[in-house]
């Protein structure tokens, strides 16, 4: 494993690293997902919240992947 991490150049990287920093740039700069502040009391459905925002994301993710190994 050394070896092929030590055969990669300084600037090659996989299109899965490029495809994940998108992501990160994407979701960040554009508040992805927010939905506003959660509000006092009980919440019912954070984990549906939870999940609907984590599949949004590998959504989001699977595009930026798509758009980085320039496929159509």
């Amino acid at each position: 494993m050394a070896d092929e991490v030590s055969n990669l150049g300084l600037g090659s990287r996989r299109n899965e690293d490029i495809a994940l920093d998108m992501m990160k740039f994407i979701a960040l700069t554009t508040g992805f997902g927010k939905t506003g502040s959660p509000g006092a009391g009980f919440q019912g459905s954070t984990v549906s919240k939870a999940e609907e925002y984590a599949h949004l994301l590998l959504e989001l993710y699977g595009r930026c992947l798509h758009a980085v190994s320039g496929k159509k």
